[in-house]
């Protein structure tokens, strides 16, 4: 078994659920991992999450919340589109505020309207993992990255359980694809090849090695000067930089 494999299988049976860090904002973070009573929270931190710095889009759904004064799914479907547009542009919340404003407010309404208000519809009852990440790609502005991501999460840290884990893709992020690459797996960082390449790995869960990429990307496989004597596939590794 490649070792890149067995690191993700690791960590992914031999820990319960737990508290998924998001940010630094205890209140925040408290909130995003609530996914029984408040699955809304989560679902409109990950269709936020695109094109800046992870922290500041997984903190979005609260400032909008803190300024708006309620975080309840009903109450925040009684705004108006042109209102979520005032409020993230004022308070420039996110690098394209306008476009993501829309896909904010969209995605509210369809909590709504196809799910009774409940997010957590969309993962309930161990449906099969293709039809997660097919609920997720039916948002507005949601693409596969996104929703392979969401779906992952879940699985991975919040342990819900699917009826199975073959459509759990990779995300390729940028720390993924040059891990996947200085390792030997795919000859060039192309998002296609790594996703591929998860699937020849680990078939019944190509999602599973996600984590383990992304952490030594940015702890040891750093794009300058990356730190391969400190790195736990140090061994292993074909080192093509």
């Amino acid at each position: 078994m490649d070792k890149i494999v067995l690191l993700g299988k690791e960590r992914y049976e031999h820990r319960e659920a737990m508290s998924v860090y998001f940010v630094d904002d205890k209140k925040t973070n408290d909130l995003l991992n609530d996914i029984e009573n408040n699955p809304h929270v989560y679902v409109l931190a990950c269709l936020m999450d695109r094109q800046i710095k992870v922290q500041k889009a997984w903190a979005i759904p609260q400032k909008v919340f803190d300024i708006l004064g309620t975080h309840e799914i009903d109450k925040l479907s009684q705004y108006r589109v042109e209102q979520y547009v005032e409020i993230f542009t004022k308070n420039k919340l996110h690098r394209f505020n306008a476009g993501m404003a829309v896909i904010f407010h969209n995605a509210v309404l369809d909590i709504m309207h196809e799910y009774g208000g409940d997010a957590s519809k969309i993962w309930k009852d161990q449906p099969s993992s293709a039809t997660v990440v097919y609920r997720f790609l039916q948002f507005k502005g949601c693409g596969i990255k996104i929703a392979t991501m969401a779906a992952n999460i879940l699985a991975r840290d919040f342990k819900v359980k699917f009826s199975d884990n073959y459509s759990i893709d990779i995300s390729p992020d940028v720390h993924v694809l040059r891990v996947m690459k200085r390792m030997g797996y795919i000859p060039e960082e192309k998002p296609e090849m790594v996703i591929y390449k998860a699937r020849e790995l680990n078939p019944e869960f190509p999602g599973i090695i996600d984590l383990s990429c992304w952490e030594i990307g940015r702890e040891f496989c750093k794009p300058t000067k990356p730190l391969c004597g400190d790195c736990v596939v140090n061994d292993v590794c074909k080192k093509m930089i």
